[in-house]
């Protein structure tokens, strides 16, 4: 493991409080912390974010999901264990994640509207750029 290269969390202390009011607002979205924690694991694994990839991993074991559903998490489109409303938001995770690819298509975003409220929508867009946020600060900084 790297050694830490920065303590950014106290050096930059309001700016990473805001991070983690977003993280607390999130919290309460009617998205579910289950489906935040998925998206957030996908996206820690595209990022290869080492120290988030095990964070979210033991979140969703603590919250009950299988094993094999974690297991598949990054074949997701061909595997058998995400509903509907899951592979929406993978596929908008991944096209956000992306965005330098992707530039957002409306074919990852119209699926979407059959799944979620505008305002989950919405808290799905910070959940997602929270965490490519925060995937940045723990490789840049050898969390």
């Amino acid at each position: 493991m790297s050694t830490l290269r920065l303590s950014y969390w106290t050096l930059s202390p309001e700016a990473y409080q805001g991070f983690i009011a977003t993280k607390k607002a999130l919290e309460k979205s009617t998205l579910g912390m289950q489906l935040i924690e998925l998206v957030w694991l996908r996206i820690s694994q595209i990022n290869g974010c080492a120290f988030c990839l095990e964070m979210h991993a033991k979140a969703l074991r603590a919250d009950n999901v299988p094993e094999a559903k974690l297991d598949s998490l990054a074949g997701w489109r061909v595997a058998g264990h995400f509903s509907e409303r899951e592979q929406a938001a993978l596929a908008w995770t991944e096209a956000l994640t992306h965005v330098d690819r992707t530039h957002a298509p409306d074919e990852d975003f119209e699926p979407l509207k059959a799944h979620f409220s505008d305002a989950e929508i919405s808290d799905l867009c910070f959940a997602i750029a929270l965490m490519s946020a925060f995937n940045r600060l723990a490789i840049g900084m050898r969390q």
